[in-house]
């Protein structure tokens, strides 16, 4: 059985500060700097492109990456709590501990984006 990438990080990580998020509150917005990844644990988080929705993200996934693997640095969506949330927040340097030393977090996050990626081409 493959583990969720949040079930990777509490194992490897430990106790990780949760964060609690009100349904409707922005989590980051299209164009900032970004400086943390997230999992969720609790809640949906809608992933938001041009005032779309297009993609909703589910307990147990992680989203935000880009902004600590692109050099810019820039939020590429917008994601807002679509109903109250459980986050852990996740700082470059601990992904890049996550990814080196437990390849299976850097599988689990590349299957959930290609698994995400998948279904948005079926939307197009």
């Amino acid at each position: 059985m493959l583990l969720q990438p949040t079930q990777v990080i509490e194992s490897f990580i430990g106790t990780i500060d949760q964060k609690k998020v009100k349904a409707g509150e922005i989590i980051f917005s299209e164009g900032e700097s970004g400086e943390f990844m997230y999992g969720l644990l609790e809640g949906e988080i809608e992933v938001i492109v041009n005032d779309k929705v297009v993609e909703v993200i589910t307990p147990g996934d992680v989203f935000g990456i880009g902004a600590l693997v692109h050099p810019n640095h820039q939020r590429a969506s917008t994601t807002k709590a679509k109903t109250d949330c459980t986050l852990i927040s996740i700082n470059r340097e601990r992904f890049l501990f996550l990814t080196q030393e437990t390849p299976v977090f850097a599988l689990e996050v590349m299957r959930s984006y290609s698994d995400r990626l998948i279904k948005l081409k079926h939307l197009i």
